[in-house]
């Protein structure tokens, strides 16, 4: 599980070193795609295989659920972990998630996302605000 809040910088060769809390968790191989709220989402390869297999059952014929499909798969990317415990993002995705450095990786249970530390920074600071309504939201639909 993937918990915890670290920043890092991208370097002149545009790669971005993982935290150490979560390199062996990782393994060698990870794939990166678009995510939500503008950031980008990093999976170990073994977890995007799960979540792969459940989207693929997702019917075609909604168009939200073929809208959702594009947006996870054609932006996906299988990127290798470095020796040095780096990964270099594609330039459609640093785009995509405006990541200029410093970026912020925040453990999220089983993804860890990576965002533009303005933006994570402006998030949290309205997510934090609204903690106890959300909380209150859940309880009511059973979530303790």
């Amino acid at each position: 599980m993937f918990i915890g809040e670290y920043t890092h910088t991208v370097d002149e060769k545009k790669r971005i070193s993982l935290p150490s809390k979560f390199k062996a968790e990782l393994g060698k191989k990870v794939v990166v795609t678009r995510g939500l709220d503008n950031c980008l989402f990093l999976f170990p390869h073994k977890t995007w295989a799960l979540i792969a297999a459940e989207m693929s059952k997702l019917d075609v014929k909604q168009a939200d659920a073929r809208g959702f499909s594009r947006f996870m798969f054609s932006g996906a990317s299988e990127i290798d972990v470095d020796s040095m415990g780096r990964i270099l993002i594609p330039d459609y995705l640093r785009e995509f998630g405006d990541l200029k450095t410093p970026v912020v990786f925040a453990g999220v249970s089983d993804r860890i996302e990576i965002w533009n530390e303005r933006r994570w920074d402006t998030y949290k600071k309205r997510i934090e605000s609204q903690a106890d309504m959300m909380a209150e939201k859940l309880g009511s639909i059973g979530i303790r």
